[in-house]
């Protein structure tokens, strides 16, 4: 949460007229927990998004989230959360497992950085390539994984998305 790549997404979003939630994932800083294989993160985020339907009735849903936290929206906006789109940014190829993202039809923006050590330009383009549409990959340019020298073209990007 209290990270420059994910200030950056949310204030992007904020400027562009969404409600905006951040939280940390259960073990992360001082939340309670452990951190539980993406299962538990998945439950978490799916409690904040119930928490800002209550709160905010008939909003249109966006997920946004950065490096691992891209993967968890990207699983719960590909699995039925009722989104309008989702935003991966920084999304590690590491993880082989992408099956949920097979038959998702809800529009997904992935916004790399251009020397992203978790996901090389060589690794990114053919995984987004092959999902199906509706998907954009952006890429930012920027010296690594967190933006360092891009964080202001990113939020511009998410802020025009």
């Amino acid at each position: 949460m209290h990270n420059k790549v994910v200030y950056r997404i949310a204030r992007g979003l904020r400027r562009a007229g969404c409600v905006v939630l951040r939280f940390n994932y259960r073990g992360v800083n001082l939340s309670e927990g452990s951190y539980d294989q993406g299962e538990g993160e998945l439950e978490d985020a799916r409690a904040c998004l119930g928490y800002l339907r209550e709160r905010y009735p008939g909003l249109a849903i966006t997920l946004a989230g950065f490096s691992f936290g891209s993967r968890i929206v990207l699983r719960m906006g590909c699995g039925g959360a009722g989104a309008r789109r989702v935003i991966a940014t920084g999304f590690p190829s590491i993880f082989k497992d992408r099956s949920y993202l097979e038959n998702c039809t809800v529009p997904r923006f992935f916004i790399q950085s251009t020397h992203d050590q978790y996901a090389p330009i060589a690794e990114i383009e053919p995984i987004v390539a092959a999902l199906p549409e509706p998907k954009r990959l952006i890429l930012v340019d920027a010296q690594d994984h967190f933006f360092a020298g891009g964080l202001d073209r990113l939020e511009e990007v998410v802020r025009a998305l």
